[in-house]
């Protein structure tokens, strides 16, 4: 349902009047909008099948299926069209309460038809903006897969090959390495390129709320239940469904999540009905999930159900090939999205660019270079807006002089602490990569005063 800026906006009309369906047909067609017309909601559902409209004008007032009845149906099944409503004076209030389920906006019947037309110039705008925005996202996703890595070839070589299937697919990997944007190519490499892909954050819900957020509820299911809701997967239904940071998920809804992968059935909290689902599941974590399995916080069956194909996504450092398309493609992003002109690059910054290590991986690099941009001044970007501390750089241009002593605990310091984070505070997991004891790694903490 989307529009190209070559193509007209695509309009379907429906109304039992014809004189009225006829005379929004002229005065659309002299627009330019590519126009349709049915007499009933029936048979607007039947031609929705066919033609990818971008719009639906549709009378409130109709025979057996009304225009609130044909708003919930479209809804239900192609979200990306827009309704708005057509209505006499004595039906503007429900027009309004029409609104609320999801139509653009309404017409009254006998106004100034220039106010109809200003109203789809909006929806044409929403469009247009919608569409710039998946050409943008798009256009980030080449670039950043994008390689030169015989190591991250395969990875993507064995992404397009499970894409073709409908097997779960397991992503794992350290944080920032782009684990949704790998999990979009994926998506956009399968037979479901063209229904949804809805992302889920895991480690952003609590519990209960999570448990909402993908199942959906029932009115008065719970305090705050005010009206019934679709969860997630409902809303997945033909597309991708990405469960972020999966490793996060508690084990009772380990054992929901198991059911429904069995069943492809759903059941909304406080309801009772089984709701079919089909969605494709690709998950993603951050977590050595063998170990929370031997710690008993992840169920080994859920494991083996998510993971037929599991892919290791590498770290940047190990791609370092990709560096200078990865460089110039977030520059370039950033001057566009900041509105920025850069003229020039002091010494020193490519290098410590091109061979830091970044922990942070792609996610780091990003921010890095949006620093970079916003802090740049006359447009050049300077050597003193880099990050502080980097064990292979030296800032050939030391401001203040330190003690050795006080240098190494300060860069020691960060070390640490940044290699606890990534271990999740795991004090052994983080010595056993330190390479030192964990009696050892204490007695850091405490020295440097680390939490």
């Amino acid at each position: 349902m989307k529009k190209s800026n070559n193509l007209p906006l695509k309009i379907l009309i429906v109304d039992d009047e014809i004189e009225y369906r006829e005379s929004i047909q002229m005065i659309l067609d002299g627009q330019g909008y590519y126009i349709e017309t049915s007499e009933s909601a029936e048979e607007a559902l039947e031609k929705l099948k066919k033609t990818n409209f971008n719009l639906v004008l549709t009378d409130l007032i109709m025979g057996e299926t009304d225009g609130v009845q044909l708003l919930n149906k479209i809804k239900e099944k192609y979200n990306d069209i827009e309704v708005i409503l057509i209505t006499g004076y004595g039906t503007v209030e429900n027009a309004v309460e029409a609104m609320k389920k999801g139509a653009f906006t309404y017409f009254v019947k006998g106004h100034n038809p220039e106010d109809l037309i200003k109203e789809i110039k909006k929806v044409e705008k929403m469009i247009s903006s919608k569409n710039k925005k998946l050409i943008s996202e798009k256009n980030s996703l080449e670039s950043i897969l994008t390689t030169n890595s015989k190591k991250f070839r395969k990875v993507l070589n064995i992404a397009k090959k499970a894409a073709n299937s409908n097997v779960n697919i397991l992503l794992l990997g350290e944080s920032g390495v782009g684990k949704e944007v790998f999990a979009k190519y994926v998506h956009n490499c399968s037979e479901r390129k063209n229904e949804k892909f809805i992302p889920v954050n895991c480690h952003a819900f609590s519990g209960g709320l999570l448990e909402s957020e993908l199942f959906g509820h029932e009115k008065g299911s719970f305090t705050g239940a005010v009206g019934k809701r679709k969860g997630r997967f409902e809303v997945a239904d033909n597309g991708t469904l990405f469960l972020d940071e999966v490793g996060d998920v508690s084990l009772d809804i380990q054992v929901k999540l198991l059911r429904i992968l069995e069943t492809k059935k759903i059941e909304r909290l406080g309801g009772n009905d089984l709701i079919p689902v089909n969605f494709r599941l690709i998950s993603a974590t951050n977590k050595k999930l063998e170990k929370e399995i031997g710690k008993g916080n992840f169920r080994e069956d859920f494991f083996y159900r998510i993971s037929t194909i599991a892919i290791e996504i590498p770290p940047l450092r190990e791609r370092k090939e990709d560096l200078h398309m990865l460089i110039d493609f977030f520059f370039k992003k950033s001057k566009r999205e900041l509105n920025k002109e850069i003229l020039n690059i002091e010494n020193g910054v490519m290098e410590f660019l091109l061979s830091y290590d970044y922990p942070g991986n792609i996610r780091e690099l990003k921010n890095i270079i949006e620093r970079l941009v916003v802090l740049s001044e006359n447009g050049i970007i300077s050597k003193r807006d880099l990050p502080k501390s980097k064990d292979v750089y030296i800032d050939d241009e030391v401001e203040i002089i330190k003690p050795l002593k006080d240098m190494r605990k300060e860069v020691e310091s960060e070390y640490i602490a940044k290699v606890l984070e990534m271990c999740d505070d795991n004090v052994s997991e983080a010595a056993r990569n330190l390479c030192i004891s964990r009696r050892q790694l204490f007695n850091k903490i405490t020295e440097y005063g680390l939490k």
